[in-house]
């Protein structure tokens, strides 16, 4: 009886603090900076098919809530690796379904769009090409290699880079501070030092990066509400590890480096210096 009454789970952090505008949006300045193409359409309701190609982490399908909360489009999101032929023509009839009673268009988000086998892709491409959906993609792969060349020539690629160790400090901060989505009326802070390593761990990922501070904070000891290295350590414990011991292969590497390059230039410098010097000690 007691689950009946259970209160509801809380979304993960990561998936909280999506922002709902682009201008909340960190990061990807070449994507959706002022000047942009795609803030252009945005701007002006004129929206066209995109795919967004990038790593993961970088905002892909952020970016795509963002534009259907902005243009108040009927918004549908499935993603290909549980979607098939069958999804597809019921989504597409429901868009054409919109589009008949004047009630506007149908944006369809494809999380994965790269799975998508040739026959799944041309399903899509007569109502892309038409207007009766606006579709975006999302793919971690190169969609010149992975996507049918009919379809993405229909579609606006849009190039999305890793976040930067400043970026990914920024959206950690919003987090803490935060009070309707975050840790700001919980009071949580995070070390400089902690800070700094969950964004340089993170590897431009803002995703790892939330789900890291999410873990860390629920590791709080009782009473403490404080980040400190410690706390990411034991949530961390062998990456974290992983991630101190890069600094010191990084270091060990550009020493021997250094050694090697020392040693292939030592010579032809003794062979240009020793001369003079000889020539010098003589005089």
């Amino acid at each position: 009886m007691d689950s009946l009454f259970a209160q509801p789970q809380k979304k993960p952090l990561a998936d909280r603090m999506r922002p709902t505008r682009l201008s909340d949006f960190v990061g990807q300045e070449t994507a959706v900076g002022e000047r942009s193409p795609l803030r252009r359409m945005i701007e002006k309701d004129q929206l066209q098919s995109v795919l967004f190609y990038g790593p993961p982490g970088t905002g892909k399908t952020t970016l795509a809530q963002v534009i259907a909360h902005m243009t108040g489009d009927e918004f549908v999101a499935i993603n290909a690796v549980s979607s098939g032929v069958p999804e597809l023509r019921k989504l597409i009839a429901k868009a054409q379904e919109l589009q008949r009673g004047g009630m506007g268009r149908t944006i369809v988000f494809i999380d994965e769009i790269h799975l998508f086998n040739k026959a799944q892709q041309d399903v899509l491409l007569p109502y892309v090409e038409n207007g009766t959906i606006i579709l975006i993609g999302a793919t971690t792969e190169n969609p010149f290699f992975e996507i049918n060349s009919p379809l993405l020539s229909r579609m606006k690629v849009i190039r999305l880079e890793h976040l930067t160790a400043d970026g990914i400090k920024k959206i950690l901060e919003r987090a803490l501070t935060d009070k309707e989505k975050g840790y700001g009326s919980e009071g949580i802070t995070v070390t400089a030092e902690a800070l700094e390593a969950l964004a340089d761990f993170a590897g431009g990922d803002a995703r790892v990066a939330l789900n890291l501070l999410e873990q860390a904070e629920f590791m709080l000891p009782d009473g403490s509400k404080e980040i400190t290295m410690d706390v990411l350590r034991s949530v961390a414990g062998n990456a974290l590890q992983r991630y101190d011991k890069k600094k010191v292969i990084i270091i060990t590497i550009s020493f021997r480096l250094l050694l090697k390059v020392c040693a292939a230039v030592m010579p032809t410098l003794l062979c240009t210096i020793w001369p003079v010097c000889w020539k010098v000690e003589r005089t």
